[in-house]
């Protein structure tokens, strides 16, 4: 048996933030999107909105930085960059209503093979429904990336033919980035554009109910410190 390999979450943000690019306007979703603020490449300006109204947002605060008063999407503290701005929900969400923001990276309960994406309401018991602005970023960004592990907790796939939990938006997925791989959702389906090293293409195919298709995919290797890139 294969052993499993994946991506930490702070390394899924790592890849993901050096696929953004030069001056782009990305929307940064509660959860593990909010990782992604705290590795964006030194050289490209890219502009960070949360939906609670920060135009500008730098990364996470910390130590004597942090200002509970200043904080992003998820509750926590964050930094503004040079000439950020604060408005309230109504201009903030008119930037996301208004095809404004280039991307919205999102979180994910399940991402089908169409693009539809669920991300604010399971069947657990213990789980608060929490739609936030989700739909109206799914809807209103030009392209919505998704960040999420590849499997849930009990190994059941992500990536399915067909989601089961209530739908976000129809078709709205542009990108999937898991701890196993990179895929694009085109015409023809799910696309995979880049895996693990660790993996190969029938262990990917075991991980996900939904359909693949490889296009000469690249590998996603780890460089002396940990960081991910392309090969």
């Amino acid at each position: 048996m294969q052993e499993t390999i994946g991506l930490t979450r702070q390394q899924i943000a790592q890849l993901l933030a050096s696929d953004l690019p030069d001056g782009a306007i990305v929307n940064l979703g509660i959860g593990m999107p909010t990782l992604v603020g705290d590795h964006l490449p030194p050289d490209k300006d890219i502009l960070l909105h949360s939906e609670n109204g920060i135009l500008g947002m730098g990364a996470a605060a910390s130590g004597q930085y942090v200002d509970t008063d200043l904080i992003n999407a998820s509750r926590q503290p964050v930094t503004l960059r040079e000439g950020a701005s604060i408005t309230e929900h109504t201009i903030s969400f008119a930037m996301m209503r208004g095809g404004h923001l280039d991307y919205a990276v999102l979180g994910a309960f399940q991402v089908s093979e169409r693009g539809d994406l669920a991300n604010w309401k399971t069947d657990a018991k213990d789980a608060i429904p929490a739609v936030g602005g989700a739909m109206d970023l799914a809807v209103g960004a030009r392209q919505v990336w998704v960040m999420m592990e590849h499997r849930g907790r009990d190994g059941s796939p992500k990536l399915v033919k067909q989601c089961s939990y209530p739908l976000t938006g129809k078709e709205v997925v542009a990108r999937i980035y898991t701890d196993l791989a990179v895929i694009d959702v085109t015409p023809q389906g799910l696309n995979v554009h880049a895996m693990h090293f660790g993996i190969d293409e029938a262990f990917l195919r075991s991980a996900t109910e939904a359909r693949l298709h490889f296009s000469a995919p690249r590998r996603i290797v780890l460089d002396a410190v940990g960081t991910p890139r392309y090969a």
